[in-house]
């Protein structure tokens, strides 16, 4: 049965319908880190970060590919620290509605983490699969990491977005066309789906992949979450899941996404979160998490 673990940061997860059943069972351990939440949520400075990697590394070994369920999107930058534990070469294949692919101050920062993917030296791509967000609004303009996207150790295909113009020189890849200071994706929602699974698998450069979610990649009603949404059906994810886990060898997984109460004690992350975030007076409806959740976990659970 596969191990997964419930990283309890902001409270979001342990009283969830799914998960709560799978502690229960014992197949699920939860782990109580709500002392390290707040410093850790939307970024970390170097002693927070120090203390949250002391602790992933005494967790011990799992004999099998473990599933880490980390809350809210805010701590996708944790996934870092979950890919660097798993030597051996490595593609990561990366489900969001942003690219998370700026240079940030702090570095350990949830908008900038597959920066530190790609630094390091098992992890031979990225592919970021989803994305609809402003991130890709002259992405020169924000720190986004145009060289990997140039070599091709970064590919990113968004589900939809118009031509990026960008003044700094990019080349052409899997995933889009760069000419004439515009960088024009192969939007997904145009696509196959089937034949795009296809494709890509036949590029992923290792047998060993990690495949990490954040469930804002999908749209309002099938995820309820902290930040602008996409537009990637549920059904597609789970079947992309399906396919990569019965052609590739998964040492791992996560997902973030979870809806949680923003209540940063930090007055700059506090600015940063009412900048970048919608924010709704309207009382969100969590059951739809706990919907896609199960659909997410039982894919997993039957696919490794």
């Amino acid at each position: 049965m596969m191990p997964i673990r419930v990283l309890d940061l902001d409270g979001s997860l342990p009283g969830q319908g799914p998960v709560a059943r799978r502690l229960q069972s014992g197949q699920a351990v939860l782990h109580d880190l709500r002392s390290l939440g707040p410093a850790l949520r939307l970024w970390a400075r170097r002693q927070a970060y120090a203390a949250f990697e002391s602790f992933w590394a005494s967790l011990p070994a799992s004999s099998r590919p473990a599933l880490t369920l980390v809350g809210s999107g805010d701590f996708h930058h944790l996934t870092a620290s979950f890919i660097a534990s798993a030597p051996g070469p490595l593609t990561v294949l990366h489900f969001d509605n942003h690219p998370d692919w700026c240079w940030t101050m702090p570095r350990r920062h949830c908008g900038s983490w597959v920066n530190e993917a790609l630094a390091l030296p098992h992890v031979q791509r990225v592919v970021t699969i989803g994305p609809c967000s402003d991130d890709l609004v002259r992405p020169d303009r924000k720190g986004a990491n145009l060289e990997a996207l140039s070599n091709g150790r970064l590919e990113l295909f968004p589900w939809w977005h118009g031509p990026s113009e960008t003044r700094k020189a990019v080349r052409s890849g899997a995933g889009h066309v760069a000419a004439d200071g515009l960088i024009r994706w192969h939007n997904l929602v145009d696509q196959d789906w089937g034949d795009f699974l296809c494709a890509l698998m036949e590029r992923v450069p290792t047998e060993r992949i990690w495949i990490t979610i954040d469930k804002d990649v999908l749209p309002p009603t099938e995820a309820v979450t902290n930040w602008d949404q996409g537009g990637l059906p549920l059904q597609r994810l789970i079947e992309a899941i399906r396919r990569l886990a019965a052609n590739f060898s998964v040492v791992g997984a996560d997902i973030c996404g979870e809806y949680a109460p923003i209540r940063h004690r930090n007055p700059f992350k506090l600015i940063e979160a009412r900048l970048d975030q919608p924010r709704s007076d309207a009382e969100p409806d969590l059951s739809v998490n706990a919907h896609t959740n199960e659909r997410l976990i039982a894919a997993f659970e039957a696919a490794l």
